[in-house]
């Protein structure tokens, strides 16, 4: 088995497109309109899949915004350096909501960012 993607449910697509892309540095991989259906895809990412896993941002025709409840966590994404992305991400206009530092009980690097739908992204620090 392989994690292919993961799918979030967006309030303004363009929007999302615009975050995935511009401040985390993403491609746009591929969109698809289902009028009679009432929805579109885009697919962003570092990569395709299989090689690489996909997010899947769905935007439902009307619907501007949803409940994230408790149950969602975060999207994890490696960088080589957390403090220096989290800059690069608040210069672009992006949201850090937990500055880089050590995580709570050990010495990994990690910082927090939203997307503009408040999902919760987190930053690892990774060697490259």
């Amino acid at each position: 088995m392989r994690l292919l993607h993961t799918m979030l449910r967006v309030g303004d697509l363009s929007r999302s497109i615009d975050f995935y892309t511009r401040i985390l540095g993403m491609q746009l991989l591929r969109t698809t309109d289902r009028p009679d259906q009432q929805y579109t895809l885009a697919f962003v990412g570092y990569g395709n899949n299989p090689e690489h896993a996909e997010i899947e941002l769905t935007y439902n025709y009307g619907v501007e915004s949803y409940e994230l409840g408790t149950a969602y966590g975060h999207i994890a994404l490696g960088v080589e350096d957390v403090a220096a992305t989290c800059e690069k991400i608040k210069t672009s206009g992006g949201k850090v909501t937990r500055e880089a530092g050590p995580v709570k009980g050990g010495d990994t690097i990690i910082a927090f960012v939203v997307d503009p739908d408040g999902y919760k992204i987190e930053l690892i620090q990774r060697p490259g």
